[in-house]
């Protein structure tokens, strides 16, 4: 099945601590169904000094749930849906609300 959300997307948050907050996809995990989105579900690490790292408490995103993000719509910006349509022999995905294509 093609991936309704890909790396470099923008997505926003549907639920959670971090509703309502937009950001670009990191990461996208398949098997999962899990994204990072940047600046979103924010954690704290605390890790042991190695060779190559000092240590220290490190903030870093967390993966989120793909159930909990929808993209952004390009024409109005609101959380839209994403749906798939042959346009010119290409399959392409466009967002529900709008009709617009994501892809290019």
């Amino acid at each position: 099945m093609a991936a309704k959300i890909k790396k470099g997307d923008t997505v926003i948050v549907l639920t959670g601590k971090d509703r309502g907050q937009e950001g670009q996809v990191l990461k996208v995990m398949p098997k999962d169904d899990r994204c990072i989105v940047q600046g979103v579900n924010r954690i704290k690490r605390h890790t042991r000094p190695s060779q190559t790292s000092a240590g220290g408490i490190i903030e870093r995103e967390a993966s989120i749930h793909i159930s909990n993000v929808a993209m952004k719509d390009p024409k109005d910006g609101k959380p839209t849906r994403v749906g798939f349509e042959m346009r010119d022999g290409k399959k392409v995905r466009i967002a529900k609300r709008s009709g617009e294509v994501i892809d290019v």
